[in-house]
C-alpha cells in the first residue's frame, strides 16, 4: 500500500464520493497506484457492480482498471463514506431550468460535503472535482464548518478534470491539471498529492481561478463550435457546401474553423457555459449567444429532416422510412449525455415520423428501438447521418437521399 508523506502526515486511504464518469475512473486510477480507495455512490446497482469488478458506465479500458483494483482489494464501493486521509467529491452538477438563464444546481455537492462531515478529521484533504460555478469550493468549506468540522485544520481545493470521453483513463494521467487551493498551503499540499499519479504538469492557483478556468475552457469550445454551426445554417440557405467552404477558409494561415454538427452534447460543453452566464448575464453576452446557437442547431436539424420527409410523402404518396445514424453525443462512444442526436430522433418520433435509429455503441435504449445498420439502410427512404461513427464511414447508399449533418461525405 502506497503512503505519501506530505507536510508531516501520510496518505494511504482515499474516499471518492460519486462513482460516475469521473469518480470511478479517478478511484480506479488511485487504486492502481496502491492507495486504498473507498468509493461512495447513492446508486446501489453501481455499487454492487463495482464490488464485483464490473462497471456501470461506458468507457474504454476502465473495466480492466476496476477489475484489477477490486481483485487486489485496493478498491471497494459503498453507499456510505468512511474515514480517510483524502476526500474527493465527484458528484454531478446539473442546472435548474426554471430560470433564464438556467441556474447551477450544486445541491449534490452540498449533500456530498454533508455526508463526509462526520468522518473528516483534522489535517485531512478535501478536494472538489465536480464542475462548479465560482465560489463552490468555499461553499464546501462552509458546509463542513456548519456541520461542526474545524476547517482551519483542513487542506481544501478545487481540481477540475480535463478528460475526453473515450480516452479518460489515458488523459487522467497525461493531461495537465489545475489545483486551486482555498489557501496557498492547501494548493501546495494538494499539488504534491496529484503529482503522485499524474504525469502531466500540475499547476497551482487559488480555488476561484481554478473554478473559472474549467468553465472558460468549455465555454471557449462552445463559442467556436457555435460559429461553425451557425455557418452551416447560413450556407444551407445560400446553397453553399459548408464543408468545402470551411476547407477553403482554413487554408488561411490564421483561420481554423471547427466542423459543424447536429448540435453540442456531453455533460461539459452543453452545460458549463450556463454557469458563467448565470453569474453575470449582462456581461456574458457572447457566451450566452453561443449556447443558444448550439441549442438551436438540433431544432434546425429536426425541422430540416421533417421538411424532407414531407416532400417525399407529397411526391410518393406514403410516409418515408428515415434511417437516423448515430445517437451518441460524439463519434465512436456510447455516451448519450445531453446528446443532440438523441433529442433529434426523439423529436422525430414524437412528431409521428417512421424512424429506424442506429447506434452501434450501445445494446439498447429505454425509449428508442434500435435497428442494425444493414436493416436501416435496406429499409430507409431517407438516410440521416447525425454522428461520424467509424461504422458509417464506408457505407453503400445506392443513390438514396442523404442528409449529412456531420461531414461524413459518404457516396
Amino acid at each position: 500500500m502506497s503512503e505519501l508523506s506530505l507536510m508531516g502526515d501520510s496518505i494511504s486511504k482515499i474516499c471518492v464520493v460519486g462513482l460516475g464518469y469521473i469518480g470511478l475512473p479517478t478511484a480506479s486510477l488511485l487504486a492502481s497506484n496502491g492507495y486504498f480507495v473507498h468509493g461512495v455512490d447513492i446508486n446501489e446497482h453501481a455499487v454492487n457492480e463495482i464490488n464485483q469488478g464490473k462497471i456501470h458506465i461506458d468507457e474504454p479500458d476502465l473495466d480492466s482498471y476496476v477489475r484489477s483494483a477490486v481483485s487486489k482489494g485496493t478498491l471497494k464501493a459503498s453507499l456510505k463514506p468512511e474515514a480517510a486521509d483524502v476526500f474527493i467529491l465527484c458528484v454531478p452538477t446539473p442546472f435548474h431550468n426554471d430560470t433564464d438563464p438556467p441556474r447551477p444546481n450544486v445541491d449534490l455537492v452540498v449533500q456530498a460535503a454533508q455526508s463526509i462531515a462526520p468522518f473528516v478529521q483534522p489535517g485531512n484533504i478535501v478536494i472538489l472535482e465536480s464542475t462548479s460555478p465560482v465560489g463552490t469550493t468555499h461553499l464546501v468549506a462552509e458546509t463542513l464548518a456548519a456541520a461542526g468540522v474545524d476547517t482551519s485544520t483542513l487542506s481544501i481545493a478545487y481540481c477540475p478534470e480535463r478528460v475526453l470521453p473515450g480516452k479518460i483513463m489515458t488523459e487522467l494521467v497525461q493531461n495537465d491539471r489545475i489545483v486551486g487551493g482555498a489557501t496557498p498551503e492547501a494548493t501546495e499540499r494538494i499539488k504534491s498529492f496529484y503529482e503522485t499519479f499524474i504525469n502531466g504538469t500540475v499547476l497551482g492557483t487559488d480555488c476561484k481561478t481554478a473554478e473559472m478556468a474549467k468553465l472558460v475552457e468549455n465555454s471557449y469550445r462552445d463559442v467556436n463550435i457555435a460559429f461553425a454551426n451557425e455557418l452551416s445554417m447560413l450556407c444551407d440557405e445560400a446553397g453553399i457546401d459548408v464543408w468545402k467552404l470551411i476547407e477553403l477558409a482554413n487554408r488561411h494561415p490564421r483561420v481554423k474553423i471547427l466542423q459543424p454538427g447536429s448540435g453540442v452534447g456531453g455533460h461539459c460543453i452543453a452545460v458549463d457555459p450556463w454557469f458563467i452566464v448565470h453569474q453575470n448575464p449582462p456581461l456574458a453576452r457572447m457566451i450566452r449567444t453561443a449556447r443558444e446557437v448550439n441549442d438551436s442547431k438540433q431544432v434546425w436539424v429536426a425541422n430540416q429532416i421533417s421538411q424532407r420527409a414531407k416532400e417525399f410523402e407529397a411526391t410518393n404518396g406514403r410516409v418515408p422510412v428515415i434511417a437516423c445514424l448515430g445517437l451518441a453525443f460524439k463519434p465512436d462512444i456510447g455516451d448519450l449525455r445531453e446528446s443532440p442526436s438523441l433529442e433529434i430522433v426523439e423529436s422525430l418520433l414524437h412528431d409521428g415520423h417512421s424512424v429506424l435509429a442506429v447506434e452501434p455503441n450501445i445494446e439498447s435504449h429505454p425509449r428508442i428501438p434500435l435497428s442494425s445498420l444493414n436493416q436501416a439502410l435496406t429499409s430507409a427512404d431517407i438516410v440521416v447521418i447525425l454522428v461520424k461513427h467509424k461504422q458509417f464511414r464506408n457505407i453503400e447508399l445506392s443513390g438514396k437521399p442523404v442528409l449529412d449533418y456531420c461531414g461524413l461525405n459518404v457516396s
